[in-house]
């Protein structure tokens, strides 16, 4: 999720000789993404995974592809930049232009919030694979929900998951708080996650309990520290440390304001039996932080690609987190599921954290569910399969 992007400052001017590329017939296989603005044609996808790309830009006079590498593009005499990428693995995937050096997103693709500012993105089919679509099942909604933080003195946004029936309901919820990753923010999960698809399919297939999911936003500062901008881990001002206190803190938001708010305006089960939080990457290292401090509050534990140690190697559990972890039976016995994926693909450090981190806890004797997602980096298709892992697994204590 970590990218050098350079500022956008020439981005009024380019736009007014940037335009839409005239949308042609391949005469193949190729098909839109449906990642695509409504009515445009291109990126187009092949069946064997390449893609094609196209943007109009007369007056450029070099355009790049960042996609899972960097592709030149070739202009034709009308103006327009082609190229056809490598086959590209199944799942989501940011990308944006290069233009005379200057960072754009593409005007015929839907954007998303996800290396710290808006930029393209394009949805791969995976043959075989539609528990992330929509199906002829009941559906719940994504709320948006906003709040007053008494810990930072700003106003905050959350997503909140309701499962199918809520609203004609009686009944009282379990919840699951779900993080997002390093350079995203609550709409993450929603978006780029398809958390209420996921969701609807295991829950109509009785796969999983109907829950509440709450998506907070993974960045907070007091006051005092009015930098909260999304930032990759580790990546500005203070580094390790800056990012240090901004978990602490989102901490204090998640004990102080945000449970409190979600059991009085929603209809939970509100004891520690039936909540949970997960998240992915950094979101992992967050909930691990969080949940590990505050076990009277949380009963089921999950990372994607992010685990109680960090990147940084093997922890000493008999000390972390206030010794919680040194005495493996009674740690069994007050949390129902510790639970840790990773992708097969992902970089080897990211890697060697969580199965360092599960070894550790082996060795220690405290239980644990280890997936490893076949294929797949750090990326969307890793953590869409680390949800649909884990959320069956919650509240069958």
């Amino acid at each position: 999720m970590k990218a050098k992007l350079l500022v956008i400052a020439l981005l009024p001017i380019l736009s007014a000789q940037l335009g839409f590329a005239q949308a042609t017939s391949s005469g193949d296989d190729a098909k839109a993404a449906s990642s695509n603005v409504p009515g445009q044609s291109y990126p187009k996808i092949h069946s064997d995974l390449t893609v094609d790309f196209r943007l109009k830009a007369p007056d450029a006079q070099k355009v790049r592809l960042h996609l899972d590498k960097d592709y030149d593009l070739q202009r034709d005499t009308n103006g327009v930049w082609t190229v056809t990428t490598t086959p590209q693995v199944p799942g989501f995937h940011y990308y944006w232009f290069i233009v005379d050096g200057v960072n754009l997103s593409d005007p015929a693709s839907e954007t998303f919030f996800g290396v710290g500012r808006e930029y393209s993105g394009i949805e791969i089919p995976s043959a075989g694979e539609d528990f992330y679509e929509a199906k002829n099942v009941p559906h719940g909604e994504v709320r948006e929900h906003l709040y007053f933080s008494k810990v930072t003195g700003a106003w905050r946004r959350i997503f909140v998951y309701t499962p199918p029936g809520y609203d004609t309901s009686k009944s009282r919820y379990p919840v699951l708080y779900l993080q997002h990753g390093g350079g995203e923010d609550e709409r993450a999960w929603p978006n780029q996650g398809r958390v209420n698809l996921i969701m609807d399919n295991l829950i109509a297939g009785k796969k999983a309990k109907p829950m509440i999911i709450v998506m907070e936003n993974g960045y907070a500062r007091r006051p005092a520290q009015p930098d909260s901008s999304p930032r990759p881990v580790g990546v500005g001002k203070g580094g390790a440390q800056d990012f240090s206190r901004m978990v602490e803190e989102l901490e204090d938001v998640y004990i102080n304001d945000l449970i409190p708010l979600i059991d009085a305006t929603y209809r939970t089960i509100p004891d520690r039996d039936h909540r949970a939080m997960a998240g992915l990457s950094m979101g992992g290292m967050e909930t691990f932080n969080i949940t590990l401090d505050h076990l009277d509050e949380f009963s089921y534990i999950g990372g994607f690609s992010g685990a109680g140690g960090g990147f940084g190697g093997p922890i000493d559990l008999r000390t972390a987190h206030h010794g919680v972890m040194g005495y493996a039976n009674g740690f069994n016995k007050r949390v129902h599921l510790l639970w840790l994926g990773v992708g097969t693909a992902e970089p080897e450090f990211m890697r060697a954290s969580v199965l360092n981190y599960h070894d550790a806890l082996d060795k220690a004797g405290i239980k644990t569910v280890l997936y490893q997602s076949p294929g797949t980096a750090h990326e969307w298709q890793t953590w869409r399969r680390d949800l649909r892992e884990f959320a069956p697994l919650l509240f069958r204590y």
